[in-house]
């Protein structure tokens, strides 16, 4: 491996960065290949977090429209918590899912300014359940607005929005909230989730 490769445990996350940042300008994965005058088959390989080079990170970034930034934090962007919950929804495994939902509200409360900005900036893939979608972009707001940060334009999309309203479909016997005990930024886009559902774990 060469000393400017990472090692595997960082490269699912590079991965569902890479795909984020494609998906997040409507790119195929033959758009960034054309782009950067290489095989569509590289781009898959490096979406599909196999080795890679940060030159080559970096350049199917820029690809994209987008540059690679460091923050000092070791807590996970929303890009990589959104591909940990569909991991789970496919899985079946809400209980999972909600648990990494409740520690990614933790990781952006943790951090103040810049870095929870941009823990926030690049948009996640989809998770397969709309209202979980819905969710990822009304923590997002909240834990902007709690430090009077701009929020990213993937965040006020209409895909991310509910309607009718719902909730996540942890437990059917849960009674609905009202919209007293819903946070506002759920409430706005259709999720309908306790306030206390995002106590830390």
């Amino acid at each position: 491996m060469c000393p400017d490769t990472y090692p595997g445990g960082v490269m699912s996350r590079i991965g569902s960065l890479l795909r984020a940042a494609r998906r997040s300008r409507n790119l195929t994965q033959r758009e960034v290949a054309g782009r950067l005058r290489i095989d569509q088959g590289r781009v898959s390989k490096a979406e599909a977090a196999r080795e890679l080079e940060y030159s080559t990170i970096e350049r199917l970034l820029a690809a994209s429209g987008h540059r690679l930034y460091s923050a000092p934090t070791r807590r996970d962007d929303v890009a990589s918590a959104g591909a940990a919950l569909r991991a789970h929804l496919r899985n079946g495994d809400r209980q999972r899912a909600l648990r990494t939902f409740i520690q990614l509200s933790d990781d952006l409360a943790a951090e103040q300014g810049l870095v929870r900005g941009v823990l926030c900036l690049a948009e996640p893939e989809p998770t397969g359940d709309p209202a979980w979608d819905a969710a990822l972009a009304a923590l997002v707001a909240l834990r902007l607005n709690e430090e009077r940060l701009p929020r990213p334009h993937w965040v006020d999309a209409d895909s991310r929005r509910l309607s009718p309203p719902r909730t996540l479909a942890l437990d059917a016997a849960d009674p609905l909230p009202a919209q007293d005990d819903v946070p506002a930024e759920f409430f706005d886009r259709g999720v309908l989730i306790w306030s206390d559902t995002l106590a830390s774990v």
